[in-house]
């Protein structure tokens, strides 16, 4: 029997998978981790505890509680967030925490600085991405001017997963999908690095090498077979991001799939025909040589849920106090009795690309309830991400039935209002493991034992999400003031920075 491990790191937490060449699962682990914020506006991860140790931990703990052997296990896939930057030695040792995607806005003064040398229209044009929090290229010039001495010891810059990738094969290596995320230094149409942009950044051998997601990285060291329990030599695929990773997982494969993720921040992937020449998206060649995506996503979202759950929850207990609120939310009524919430407690990604952006609540009164605000705050989440649905609005073809998956499936309120603001049906799978059980199926992918279609029959279609049409008019009105709010205090937001 082949079988196939799939580990993906997250923002909270690391899962692991096996899985047969059926899609059936053998065995299933998870395990948190936190989130390290040392200051308004960054957010960090340990690469060595939190992504290593939990990659290692994950697989000893699915090796022995499936009963199966390491030499079983046939190929290896892995993500993790990102994009993220991490600068390692020679030896592939971290010198600092990683810093994180978008949620992190430490580098805006190199995003305009760049911005205003290279032209954003340059940048547009020849990166297929503008300089957002999102990208890695400003990262690391911010870390070049704000800590020399780290820089000056710095071998390659990783990310999450080209970090795991070379724990277990001694390789610095890359994905294309996650590479496109190092604007200025990745030209999207020639698929290669380069610093004709911006010389300013870093030397090109700093970076990992590109390859696509599929391909072999190459196989488990003694050493990480030691730490692993896995048998050296076992293939290890390149591997990706999460949300790429999470989209296959749920049958994105064709021009016009959509996946909408529901985790500490909304994601969304769009499979296009071409690239989507749109300023306020991020672009990059998908997995497979041939194909295109257009990606968006918010900066909090289950984050989001959380702070209100560690604020204003504590009284609850913290094992279920999601599902209580959620309950809780469900006595008051759409609109939240008059509660209007700007989610922009970490800045904003897309489509508004604010790092001064600021949460905000509106309408309260002596009257509101917890109930109300948490209410509202899971609408202003949908709110934002229907603006992210309107950004997709002239996609060729745009977006079809979306694909959800996420922890948030978990909250049918917020699917629900995302649906009844947005008008799209949301199709939930069968197996909702997410990004860990892509990993496998990529995996299988690699080594040829199944067709990219066969997705569809590891994961079939189990429920669907309509929107009420009874709550259409409601949301529009709501919707229109909810982006009159951030219009009207933007300039506000970004003078509380000065």
């Amino acid at each position: 029997m082949s079988v196939y491990l799939g580990v993906d790191i997250g923002t909270y937490e690391s899962k692991g998978v096996l899985v047969d060449g059926h899609g059936a699962v053998l065995g299933s682990a998870s395990r948190p981790h936190g989130l390290i914020v040392p200051q308004a506006g960054w957010a960090e991860h340990r690469a060595e505890e939190d992504w290593w140790e939990d990659f290692v931990w994950l697989a000893r703990k699915l090796i022995a509680e499936s009963g199966l052997a390491s030499s079983e296990i046939k190929v290896i896939g892995t993500s993790a967030i990102g994009p993220c930057m991490l600068p390692v030695d020679a030896d592939g040792a971290p010198l600092m925490n990683a810093v994180l995607y978008g949620v992190d806005t430490r580098a805006s003064r190199e995003i305009e600085d760049l911005t205003a040398s290279i032209s954003a229209e340059t940048i547009f044009a020849r990166c297929g991405n503008a300089l957002t929090s999102q990208s890695v290229g400003p990262k690391i010039l911010w870390l070049k001017r704000n800590r020399p001495n780290i820089y000056a010891r710095v071998h390659k810059f990783l990310n999450s997963t080209s970090f795991l990738v070379h724990r277990l094969t001694g390789r610095f290596v890359t994905d294309h999908y996650t590479a496109a995320n190092t604007s200025p230094l990745y030209l999207i149409d020639e698929r290669r690095w380069s610093s004709a942009l911006a010389p300013e950044i870093t030397e090109l051998d700093r970076l990992p090498e590109l390859a696509w997601t599929t391909e072999i990285a190459g196989g488990v060291t003694p050493r990480a077979a030691e730490r692993t329990g896995l048998l050296p030599g076992t293939p290890v695929i390149v591997g990706t991001i999460d949300a790429a990773a999470e989209a296959i997982s749920v049958c994105v494969l064709d021009a016009g799939d959509m996946m909408l993720m529901y985790g500490s921040t909304i994601f969304t992937i769009l499979i296009a025909q071409q690239r989507l020449k749109n300023e306020r998206l991020w672009h990059a060649p998908w997995l497979f040589p041939g194909q295109e995506a257009s990606m968006a996503g918010l900066a909090t979202s289950g984050t989001l849920t959380h702070w209100f759950a560690d604020r204003f929850a504590r009284d609850l207990d913290a094992q279920s106090a999601m599902a209580a609120l959620a309950e809780e939310a469900e006595a008051s009524p759409p609109g939240g009795n008059g509660l209007l919430v700007l989610p922009y407690f970490s800045g904003e990604r897309t489509p508004i690309h604010d790092p001064h952006a600021k949460g905000a609540i509106l309408g309260l009164t002596l009257a509101s309830t917890r109930a109300d605000l948490y209410r509202a705050l899971i609408e202003g989440i949908a709110f934002a991400t229907n603006h992210i649905f309107e950004t997709y609005a002239e996609a060729d073809p745009p977006p079809g039935t979306i694909q959800a998956i996420g922890g948030g499936l978990r909250n049918r309120i917020w699917m629900q209002a995302t649906s009844d603001v947005s008008g799209y049906a949301q199709v939930v799978r069968k197996v909702a493991i997410g990004a860990a059980y892509g990993d496998a199926f990529l995996a299988a992918l690699a080594v040829g034992d199944v067709s990219r279609e066969a997705i569809k029959t590891w994961n079939p279609a189990d429920s669907r999400i309509e929107p009420d049409p009874a709550n259409a008019a409601l949301y529009r009105r709501r919707y229109d003031l909810f982006r009159a709010f951030y219009g009207r205090t933007k300039d506000l937001m970004a003078a509380l920075d000065l």
